[in-house]
C-alpha cells in the first residue's frame, strides 16, 4: 500500500465500520486484521486496541511477527533519512496532548530512524549520551497534515512555517516540526508493541476513536520544508484508515 491510501484518513467517517471481510471491531472497541502474506510480518497488523485505566490510555497493536524487530538502515545523516513507524491516529484534538487545537491529526507514533536523535531529554540506550539514540524505539505525538509537496494526497507531520510560533508541547524537541518527545516508553512482547500515555485531564480521551497504521516516513533530502512526509503505509488496522476503534 502506497502513500496515496492515506487520503482516506482525511475523508472518512470517525468511528464507521470496518470496510470488508477482513476487518472486524470487537464489541470492546479493538480493531481486528486478518493476516497479509505480502506484509512483512512485525507491520503486519492483526489487531489494534486502546485500553483506559484513570488517566493513562495504552495503545496495543498486535503484529504477524515480532514487533519492533525490524529497523530501518542508516543512510549516514539527515537528509533523506528513513523513519519507520507504528502509529495510532486519533480522532483527539492537538490541544490535548499540548499542540495548537485543531491544527491536523493527532497520532501517536513508536519509531526508530537511526541517522538522527529527536528525543533529547532521553538517553534511550542508556549509555550517557542523550544524542545517539534515535536507533532505539521510542515514543513521540505528531500532528499529521496533507501537504502536496510530499506527493498528491500524501501527509506529512506537519511544519512549523518560518515566522509561525504555535503553541506546542513543553516537550516539544526543537525541531520545526509538530511533535512530540513525551518519553513514554514502547514495549515490546513478541508480536505485540505496547505505548502507555498519561493525559493531564482524566476525561480527554472520552469519546475518542483510533487506527492502527504501520508505515514509513522520510526526511527531505534538502532537510527543508517539508521536513517529514509519510512516504509508504505497510499495513491498516481498518483496511480504510476509518478510525474506528473506540477507547475502552
Amino acid at each position: 500500500m502506497k502513500i496515496l491510501l492515506t487520503l482516506a484518513l482525511l475523508g472518512a467517517s470517525v468511528g464507521s465500520a470496518a470496510a470488508d471481510a477482513n476487518h472486524a471491531i470487537d464489541a470492546d472497541g479493538a480493531i481486528r486484521s486478518k493476516a497479509d502474506s505480502s506484509v512483512t510480518p512485525a507491520f503486519d497488523i492483526l489487531a489494534a486496541h486502546a485500553h483506559r485505566d484513570g488517566n493513562s490510555i495504552t495503545f496495543h497493536m498486535t503484529t504477524g511477527g515480532t514487533a519492533g524487530a525490524e529497523k530501518p538502515a542508516a543512510q549516514g545523516g539527515l537528509a533523506g533519512a528513513p523513519v519507520w513507524s507504528y502509529v495510532w491516529p486519533t480522532s483527539l484534538d492537538p490541544a490535548t496532548v499540548g499542540f495548537e487545537g485543531k491544527s491536523g491529526i493527532l497520532a501517536l507514533a513508536a519509531t526508530s530512524h537511526p541517522d538522527f536523535d529527536d528525543t533529547p531529554l532521553y538517553d534511550e540506550n542508556g549509555d550517557g549520551d542523550m544524542a545517539n539514540d534515535g536507533e532505539e524505539w521510542h515514543s513521540h505525538w505528531v500532528v499529521l497534515a496533507p501537504n502536496e509537496a510530499c506527493g498528491p494526497g500524501a501527509l506529512s507531520v506537519r511544519d512549523i512555517g518560518e515566522n509561525e510560533t504555535p503553541i506546542l508541547p513543553a516537550t516539544w524537541p526543537g525541531l520545526p516540526l509538530f511533535i512530540d518527545s513525551p518519553g513514554f516508553e514502547p514495549v515490546f512482547d513478541g508480536p505485540e508493541i505496547a505505548v502507555s500515555v498519561v493525559f493531564a485531564d482524566p476525561d480527554a480521551a472520552t469519546g475518542a476513536s483510533f487506527d492502527g497504521v504501520t508505515a514509513a516516513l522520510k526526511v527531505n533530502a534538502n532537510v527543508h520544508a517539508p521536513l517529514l512526509c509519510v512516504t509508504d503505509v505497510f499495513d491498516v488496522a481498518s483496511g480504510n484508515l476509518s478510525l474506528p476503534g473506540k477507547i475502552n
